[in-house]
């Protein structure tokens, strides 16, 4: 993307940051719409996805989840202008956070999130919350973006509450040292992240390419697993963040058997809110023994 063309969405970004979030969505949608008519490569991996995972819907029920899908997609962009530019007044209204453990007690805990659509929301919303506890630089990690000029601008943003986001591609020693000094470490592991340090495990059914990251670092932290959803209120317009009670017997001494309860885990978040997820990502990029791609 050209300089030009970095600074005209920062502007449009800025704009969308002040007006009424109702407008705000309105244009996300009408966004969501016009990228779901288009002949685009992440259409087809919507589509894929939803067949794939939900074989027992018809083509019509697919067709009408991935329209509200990408509807809801569409606002998920437009409304970080106010995640990362707006005030906290302005964050709060959108999310709210509910926490079924006091996450300010120095207990090691590694937060599992899933890409829902509101994800950006609740890791933004969770840090202000977590600054409000007096909690000093809780980790989140992320995948750098190939825009550069985006990239660190996002990650300040994300930042400014005191979180600590930190690339996926650095050494686990950190996120261990974060935890074991009582810092919150949040982590999303349903993408594809190649077959490095992963398994196969299923998810709907398919054998999925699932990192094996969280037991790994919470039991070398002694950390409790805790999951982080941020799922949208019955009012389509806001969400609740919601961290769980700590998984019991989590993690085990049996890395596959953790990350199979994690893709469970997963699988019970959508079930009740299906047009929700990130389908737009290649969740199932890799195959297991040269098995024919489904892109």
């Amino acid at each position: 993307m050209s300089l030009f063309l970095n600074y005209l969405a920062l502007g449009f970004l800025y704009f969308l940051s002040y007006l009424p979030i109702r407008l705000n969505h309105c244009i996300g949608d009408v966004l969501g719409t016009i990228a779901s008519s288009l002949p685009i490569e992440r259409k087809k991996v919507v589509a894929i996805n939803l067949q794939r995972c939900f074989p027992e819907l018809s083509d019509q029920e697919r067709a009408e989840i991935a329209k509200k899908n990408w509807r809801l997609f569409g606002r998920s962009m437009t409304e970080r202008a106010y995640l990362w530019l707006g005030s906290k007044n302005q964050i709060k209204k959108l999310v709210s956070v509910q926490s079924e453990v006091p996450l300010d007690d120095g207990v090691p805990r590694l937060l599992v999130g899933i890409h829902l659509m509101g994800i950006e929301a609740g890791a933004v919303a969770l840090s202000l919350y977590m600054s409000e506890l007096g909690i000093k630089e809780p980790s989140t990690l992320y995948v750098k973006m190939k825009n550069d000029f985006f990239d660190s601008r996002i990650c300040t943003w994300r930042e400014r509450f005191g979180a600590k986001m930190r690339n996926r591609l650095q050494s686990s020693r950190e996120m261990i040292r974060s935890l074991k000094a009582g810092q919150p470490v949040v982590i999303s592991p349903d993408m594809d992240l190649g077959v490095q340090d992963s398994v196969f495990v299923p998810f709907f059914g398919i054998p999925t390419c699932t990192v094996t990251s969280v037991s790994r670092i919470a039991l070398l932290a002694k950390a409790q697993v805790c999951s982080v959803t941020t799922s949208l209120n019955p009012d389509g317009q806001s969400y609740t963040c919601q961290i769980s009670k700590p998984w019991e017997n989590f993690p085990s001494n049996d890395f596959v058997h953790d990350t199979k309860r994690l893709n469970q885990h997963f699988e019970s978040m959508i079930q009740p809110r299906i047009e929700e997820y990130y389908w737009v990502h290649k969740r199932f990029k890799n195959r297991p023994d040269n098995q024919p791609k489904f892109y």
